[in-house]
């Protein structure tokens, strides 16, 4: 390492490896052992594999999408209301600490959380549903997502960061390969449950009363972020008795009560359907009709390789929710019409 006078280093991407080798646990996955990337490219001079990927998914059009796509309210007005993009970045503060305190690679964390949600299409989960009898078997958009990085928007990452993309979801079996795609599950399941319960109360929906007393007991008497910091030192404990990504049995438990209660209460409340039916019919409606006019969408989708269906599941799934609503007020509610 050289050292400078003002007393800063001037680290190269190979002392950067070595470190990683030095410091990080057993189980971590070291960026020099990558599987490497479907396009063979020359090492960069600073930054390793992994740190390479984090930034080009930072800069990526799918990633800066991700403001304008809800979380669980449709099109919100309100300012403070959780985005794909905010729960993104709370995913990843949530998975670089859980990183930090097990000894395992940050940056293939970092770079995991920040691609997870990027295929996601608009009106949440909703456009899942919407988008899965245009497939076989369910769209899940872990699996749009690499789509996202490997045809729409190629950037050529590396192996495990696809892998831990494809199966963030706990819907997705093998489970990811790496110990850093692991956390980011847990990472998204304690984001999304915090965040959304606050967004119910924002709403209007649930008051602060209604939080079942088992998760207080669990997680701590004021719901926010002493719940995240238990939850996650629940996994740190959990991983250390288990010898692999856990949660502590007992945190885990409770976890799934809560989730079961904002399933009840929040998710699958009758407004929530009602609201999750219209955006289904809304989708479905724009993928109908591109697929009839398909030479109605940018020629960037066009993509001749892909088939036609392909190409306007990828139009649609890309769009964020304001964009999908202007243009089916503009296909279907012309000017003038009411």
């Amino acid at each position: 390492m050289n050292k400078t006078a003002g007393g800063f280093l001037k680290l190269s991407r190979e002392q950067r490896e070595l470190r990683e080798r030095e410091i990080l646990a057993p189980a971590a996955t070291c960026a020099a052992d990558s599987r490497g990337r479907n396009v063979e490219e020359e090492p960069d001079p600073i930054r390793t594999a992994f740190e390479r990927d984090r930034d080009r998914i930072y800069y990526s059009k799918a990633f800066r999408r991700l403001k304008h796509k809800t979380q669980v309210f449709l099109n919100p007005e309100g300012d403070h209301f959780v985005t794909r993009l905010t729960h993104t970045l709370q995913v990843t503060q949530i998975g670089r600490s859980l990183a930090e305190a097990l000894g395992l690679n940050e940056a293939l964390t970092e770079a995991i959380c920040l691609g997870h949600e990027v295929g996601h299409p608009p009106f949440g989960h909703t456009g899942e549903v919407a988008l899965s009898p245009y497939v076989e078997g369910d769209w899940l958009h872990s699996e749009q997502s690499v789509r996202v990085f490997e045809i729409l928007e190629p950037i050529n990452l590396s192996w495990e960061v696809l892998d831990g993309i494809r199966a963030h979801t706990w819907k997705v079996s093998p489970g990811p390969a790496t110990p850093e795609g692991m956390l980011c599950r847990y990472a998204d399941r304690i984001a999304y449950l915090v965040h959304d319960m606050h967004d119910a109360i924002r709403a209007g929906i649930l008051v602060p009363g209604d939080i079942p007393q088992a998760a207080r007991d669990a997680f701590g008497d004021e719901p926010g972020g002493k719940w995240i910091g238990s939850m996650i030192h629940a996994v740190v404990e959990g991983t250390h008795a288990a010898g692999e990504v856990a949660m502590e049995p007992g945190m885990l438990e409770a976890m799934q009560a809560f989730r079961d209660f904002m399933f009840e209460n929040v998710y699958l409340r009758p407004a929530s359907n009602l609201q999750a039916n219209k955006a289904v019919k809304l989708l479905r409606d724009l993928v109908d009709h591109f697929l009839e006019h398909p030479d109605e969408m940018p020629a960037t989708y066009r993509d001749r390789e892909s088939s036609e269906r392909m190409q306007v599941i990828d139009f649609v799934a890309g769009m964020s929710d304001r964009y999908a609503l202007r243009v089916h007020d503009d296909l279907f509610r012309p000017s003038g019409q009411v």
